[in-house]
């Protein structure tokens, strides 16, 4: 069952969206060759707690960081470690954060220092193709709308999504119903209704839609190794469209 949220919960929402968006600006200032991805995680479980919440994935069935931290080749659900970064690459974040019992959920991918054409392109077009979804995102459409959009634009850049990693409904809790594919059918899914809250999430691949999970157990990684990409926001639906609560 999908959740429509009050008044009151939606401005609760806002305000841990509000703490995440904050701290995508101070991660984006920390991003350069030699950083540690546990730094990230410090600084990101530093700022959250800072700010009265508590960092949404830390303890999440057993994952022991504040922030996903996915570089290059890794699409979601990378483990802060002691590993630098270096430059040309790419480091997905995916964080979020409980405020008075009600989650924000995001993600950015980021470059470290100087990038490659084809990396710069690939963050744009994973950025666009979330852009391209949510215009769909009104009470009325439908939920394959936004799906659709989503696929068909990265299909025409020649991109790849996984179909087994979704984005979701959010609220009281980090993942509610309905699962949100990155591909689908127009006019297909539920009807979307006001005060719904959703987290839209292309995630990309650039060689194949093939994936698999790491020794770790957490981080899915591309099987050819290629580059991936990831941007999620939360996003509450209106009946005059829509309103993006982690920017």
């Amino acid at each position: 069952m999908i959740s429509i949220k009050s008044n009151r919960e939606i401005e609760l929402m806002r305000i841990a969206g509000k703490i995440v968006a904050e701290l995508f600006n101070e991660l984006e200032r920390m991003i350069k060759p030699g950083v540690t991805t546990s730094d990230l995680d410090e600084a990101a479980y530093i700022f959250i707690t800072k700010n009265n919440a508590k960092p949404a994935f830390l303890g999440y069935g057993g994952f022991p960081a504040t922030i996903c931290t996915s570089v290059n080749e890794v699409l979601i659900h990378g483990i802060p470690d002691k590993s630098e970064l270096k430059e040309g690459d790419i480091i997905s974040i995916d964080v979020g954060a409980v405020y008075e019992g009600y989650f924000s959920d995001a993600a950015r991918t980021y470059p470290v220092g100087k990038i490659s054409e084809a990396k710069s392109s690939l963050l744009e077009v994973t950025e666009q193709s979330f852009m391209e979804g949510v215009k769909f995102a009104k009470a009325g459409n439908y939920l394959g709308d936004i799906s659709a959009a989503i696929g068909d634009y990265l299909d025409s850049k020649g991109y790849f999504v996984p179909e087994e990693y979704t984005g979701h409904g959010i609220g009281r809790n980090l993942h509610e119903a309905p699962s949100i594919p990155n591909y689908g059918i127009k006019g297909s899914g539920v009807r979307l209704k006001a005060g719904m809250v959703l987290a839209i999430e292309p995630m990309v691949l650039t060689g194949s839609d093939k994936t698999e999970v790491a020794a770790d157990k957490w981080a899915v990684i591309a099987v050819d190794k290629n580059l991936t990409a990831h941007y999620e926001n939360t996003v509450l639906i209106s009946d005059n469209g829509y309103e993006i609560l982690t920017i």
